[in-house]
C-alpha cells in the first residue's frame, strides 16, 4: 500500500471505534483488530528477549530492548525509593510502555485508517484511538495505586487518606475530599491525554495525505516521523505518571509510611 493510494482516498473521521464484524455477540471493532496484532507483537517480542538473555544469544535487538528496560527500571528505582517496591511495579508499568509504544507506531503506518476499508469502514485504527481502552489502562493504574497504597499503609491507614473525622480534624477531612476527587482527576487526565494524542495524531495524518493528494509521499513520511516521536513520549509520560501516582499512594503519609515501605 503507496502513500499516494492512501492519500486519495476521502478522509473519513469517527471519534469511537467502529464495528467490523461480531463474535458471539460481541462486537469485534477496528481497533480490536490492530490492537491484537499489537499485543502479539508485543508478546512475542517480549518472549523472543527473555528466551535470548536466557540462553546469552544477544543481537542489536535484543541489547536494544535491555537498554531501555534498564532505563525504565532505574527511572522508577528513583521515583519509589523502596526498592521492592519499585521492582514489584516495574513489570506492570514497563509492560504498559511497550504496549502503548508499538500499537501507537502501528497506527502511523500507511494502511491504517482509511487506506483499507471494509463496506466503506477504515479496517484497522490504533487501538489507543479507542477511549475505552485509554480509559481501561488508566483505571488498571489507579486501582495498582491503591493496592500498592494498602500493601504500604494497611487498609485502615489508606482508607484515612480520605476518610478523617470532620470535627476533631476539619481541615484534614477537607484534604481528603480533595485528594479523592485527585484519584479520579488523575485517572481521567491519563486516559484522555492519551486518547487525544492518538486521536490528533490519527486526524493530522489523514488530513496531510488528502491535502497534500500525489505529494503525499513527499509530505507524509515528515509527519510520519514526527508521529512516531510522539508515540515514544506518549508511551513514557503514561509510564511515568502511573509510577508517580504509585508513588504518591504509597509516600503519603510521609515519614511513617516509608518506614512502612523499608521495613
Amino acid at each position: 500500500m503507496n502513500l499516494a493510494i492512501f492519500a486519495a482516498e476521502k478522509p473519513h473521521i469517527s471519534l469511537a471505534s467502529e464495528t467490523i464484524f461480531t463474535v458471539a455477540g460481541i462486537p469485534i471493532t477496528n481497533t480490536i483488530l490492530l490492537g491484537l496484532v499489537g499485543y502479539s507483537i508485543v508478546l512475542a517480542l517480549l518472549f523472543y528477549v527473555a528466551f535470548s538473555v536466557k540462553r546469552g544469544r544477544m543481537n542489536k535487538l535484543v541489547v536494544g530492548i535491555q537498554w531501555i528496560y534498564e532505563i525504565l527500571l532505574d527511572t522508577i528505582e528513583q521515583v519509589i525509593p523502596d526498592k521492592a517496591t519499585a521492582r514489584r511495579l516495574a513489570p506492570l508499568v514497563i509492560t504498559m510502555f511497550f504496549c502503548i509504544i508499538i500499537n501507537y507506531w502501528l497506527g502511523v503506518l500507511p494502511f491504517v485508517g482509511d487506506a483499507v476499508t471494509y463496506h466503506g469502514t477504515p479496517l484497522l485504527r490504533p487501538l489507543p484511538s479507542d477511549m475505552n481502552v485509554t480509559f481501561a489502562l488508566a483505571i488498571i493504574s489507579m486501582i495498582m495505586a491503591q493496592i500498592y497504597a494498602i500493601r504500604v499503609h494497611g487498609v485502615l491507614g489508606n482508607a484515612k487518606r480520605y476518610l478523617r473525622n470532620p470535627i476533631k480534624d476539619p481541615t484534614g477531612a477537607f484534604e481528603g475530599i480533595l485528594e479523592f476527587i485527585a484519584e479520579f482527576s488523575r485517572g481521567t487526565a491519563l486516559s484522555l491525554r492519551l486518547f487525544g494524542n492518538v486521536f490528533a495524531g490519527e486526524v493530522l495524518l489523514l488530513m496531510v495525505g488528502y491535502l497534500s493528494s500525489y505529494l503525499s509521499p513527499l509530505a507524509l513520511p515528515v509527519f510520519m516521523l514526527f508521529e512516531i516521536f510522539m508515540g515514544a513520549i506518549q508511551a513514557y509520560v503514561f509510564f511515568m505518571l502511573t509510577t508517580v501516582f504509585v508513588s504518591l499512594a504509597v509516600a503519603h503519609h510521609g515519614d511513617e509510611s516509608t518506614s512502612k515501605a523499608t521495613s
